[in-house]
């Protein structure tokens, strides 16, 4: 049977498919412009728009098992709730949605709301999913490479609690092995929550060292100005986006990212090897 995969052309949706396509599994990924998706030869096009009713039900067609990755746009908990339904009309049960952790805690920040607001749709409706929770990712740090290197600041106003940083190669590979999982078994298996993490919990002025150590030179972390913050992004952001960002910048600093107990332990179980660290990760980007 085909496992369908949205969000595929972007960095987690990109992995996921790679990693299934190295698994052997049938893979059919959505994507607008198919012309543009640049992924393997095996993997099966859809055209179509997460919005676009008719295009869905088509994508989904003969599909046994579904990733739905939902971007940080304005309609993302629309789009949800549609893709969740029409996959609920085409017999789909076996489902891996990438939400986010805390989701339920960072009550007022709209991205996680949307999120949590599908998981409960998820379960209130009893679809058969694994519910995926990333903390921040470390690919992010790619936005702000030029300004710690060009400036020697550690921008991002993360806080003093700790985010438990995740690359999203273990996302991709931890989803893909998921969804291997609930396609190959005999019968839809219920719902379950992982929490994705990485193998340790920085504070801004951990990461501001890592930096410092990866380059030789000193790097500061000037503090947590979410104002500031959310004024940068808006120079390459719409205004709601920014706000959105901000408000996630305030919950870092007040609750952090913190992994529940056990958390990287089943996470280095279930890939078979150690996650992937914050510093190796940075040492690669700067080259």
């Amino acid at each position: 049977m085909t496992i369908l995969v949205t969000g595929a052309t972007g960095k987690v949706g990109r992995n996921v498919v790679d990693h299934l396509v190295r698994r052997g599994a049938d893979v059919r990924s959505l994507v607008r412009k198919p012309a543009k998706a640049d992924l393997p030869a095996s993997v099966e096009l859809a055209q179509g728009d997460m919005l676009d009713v008719d295009t869905l039900r088509s994508a989904m067609t003969g599909v046994s098992t579904l990733f739905l990755l939902n971007g940080v746009v304005a309609d993302e908990f629309t789009q949800a709730l549609i893709a969740l339904n029409i996959a609920r009309d085409a017999g789909i049960q076996r489902i891996v949605y990438l939400s986010v952790i805390h989701s339920d805690l960072y009550a007022n920040v709209p991205h996680f709301a949307g999120k949590f607001g599908v998981e409960r749709m998820i379960e209130a409706m009893g679809l058969h999913a694994t519910i995926l929770r990333p903390a921040y990712f470390m690919d992010n740090e790619l936005t702000i490479k030029d300004v710690v290197t060009d400036y020697g600041v550690y921008p991002m106003p993360i806080g003093d609690k700790g985010l438990a940083m995740i690359d999203a190669r273990d996302i991709g590979e931890i989803a893909a092995i998921e969804l291997i999982r609930r396609e190959q078994s005999p019968a839809p298996l219920p719902l379950s929550r992982i929490n994705l993490v990485g193998p340790e919990t920085l504070t801004g002025a951990d990461a501001a060292a890592i930096w410092s150590q990866v380059l030789g030179r000193a790097i500061a972390f000037p503090g947590n100005d979410v104002a500031g913050f959310e004024q940068n992004l808006r120079q390459f952001m719409p205004s709601w986006m920014a706000y959105d960002m901000r408000k996630m910048a305030e919950r870092f600093q007040t609750d952090g990212m913190v992994p529940e107990t056990g958390d990287v332990e089943r996470l280095t179980t279930l890939l078979g090897r150690p996650l992937r660290t914050y510093r190796d990760y940075v040492a690669e980007i700067v080259g």
